[in-house]
This record gives structure tokens, sequence and C-alpha cells, in this order.
């Protein structure tokens, strides 16, 4: 590679760094109650930071978490986050017509930081996304996310004990903040959400079904349900305007 090559991807690095520094400023609470979270349910600090390497998906990683607690199995764990994080199929898809030309093994080592975050900065950023960019972006986000869950978790080991337990209820208040902001753009998010709670209610209340089973059950009944639903209303109203 020459020099000028060599010098151009150190620039892009750097502007992708730059464009990285709102993400990670953005990922310091969520981590951090990410952290301190994994600690009330019972995980380690290597087994919480493990966590955000490894998988390095926000809603994925609060899943889990509740899921955890449950004593859901490991199965059960994995078909939700799968469900959870079907999107990033399509993201994947996009940003892949958004960069540039590289080999393969760059692609798959950057594709690894794509969230909706770094997905959100990249495709709005004007032109081709470089892999330099990419690299910046990606490393400045997994680094405040990781980082930031073992402060979480250090955090929270300082804690009373009585306080660290009563932060379960945190869990579900960040499930609400993340939900209600989507119903209010959407009556058909309401809807979703209520029939995946309904089915929920009625598989674990019932014994129908262990609690892990009951949410991937129920989430995939409730999308499916949906989607016939949608198909049904645009048959119906295609065939009135044809009237």
């Amino acid at each position: 590679m020459s020099e000028f090559a060599i010098g151009k991807e150190s620039s892009e690095f750097k502007k992708g760094l730059q464009a990285g520094i709102s993400i990670g400023i953005g990922y310091f609470p969520i981590a951090l109650t990410f952290g301190l979270l994994a600690k009330t349910t019972g995980l380690s600090i290597y087994e919480s930071v493990l966590m955000s390497m490894i998988v390095f998906a926000g809603a994925s990683q609060y899943i889990s978490l509740s899921l955890i607690a449950y004593g859901t199995g490991i199965l059960e764990i994995v078909l939700t986050t799968f469900i959870v994080n079907i999107r990033h199929f399509l993201m994947s898809t996009t940003l892949n017509e958004k960069c540039e030309d590289d080999h393969l093994g760059n692609k798959m080592v950057y594709s690894f930081g794509i969230t909706d975050e770094t997905f959100s900065v990249v495709a709005t950023k004007e032109g081709t996304a470089s892999t330099g960019f990419m690299f910046g972006v990606n490393l400045l986000a997994y680094s405040s996310w990781v980082i930031f869950t073992g402060v979480g978790h250090l955090i929270g080991a300082s804690l009373p004990q009585t306080l660290q337990e009563s932060m379960g209820i945190a869990l579900y208040a960040m499930f609400v903040g993340l939900l209600v902001p989507s119903l209010k753009k959407s009556g058909k998010v309401l809807f979703l959400a209520a029939l995946a709670a309904i089915f929920n209610s009625i598989f674990t209340l019932g014994g129908m079904m262990a609690q892990g089973w009951s949410i991937v059950i129920s989430t995939i009944l409730s999308a499916v349900l949906m989607e016939l639903i949608e198909m049904v209303k645009a048959k119906h109203w295609g065939v009135n305007d044809e009237k």
C-alpha cells in the first residue's frame, strides 16, 4: 500500500472516530445501566464485560438479563435475541451498498460493529463510506459500550445490597422507555405489543410453556398475525379501490 493510500485511510479513520464521539457519549448512560443491572442479576464483572464484547447489542443484552433472571435456557435466549436482531440483515444490506468495495475480511470485521446508532451515522454520511471511516466509528462506539459496562458493574458492586436488589425494576423501566416513543408514532406498534403481551400471558399463566419459550413464541405469533392482518387490509382496500 502506498504512503498516499495509508495517509488517506488514516484520515478517514480519524473522521470515523470524530463521527463516533456522539455515539460513545450516548452509550455512556445505557451501558452504565446495563453493567449495574448485570451485577444485580448475578453476573460477574467478567461475564458482563464479555457479554458486551461478544454480543454488542443493547436491546438484546437487556432482554438476555431478563431471561437470565427467569432462569431461561440458552436456546431460548439465543432465539429471542436472534428475532430481536433480524433488522440487522436489512441494515447490513443497506450499508453494503453505501460502503466502498473492499475484501470480505474487512467487511466481516466492521459489520460486527453495526448497531442502530452506527448505522444512522454511516447511512446519513455524504458520499461513500470508506473502510477506515467504518473502523473509526465502530471502534469508538464499541469501546464506549464495553468500558462503561465494566464501570457500571463496579459502581453496582459498591451499592448497598437492598439498593442493588431494588434496581431490578430499572430493567422493566428501560423496556417501557424503549417502547413508549414507538407507540406514539404508530398504532400498529401498540397493537403488536398488546398482542404479544396477551399471548405471553396465556402461555405463562396457563402453564403451557416456560417463560423463555413463551417470549419467543409470543413474539413470532404476534408478528405473523400482524402481517396477516396487514395483508388482508391491503387486499381489502385494493378491491374497494378497483370498484
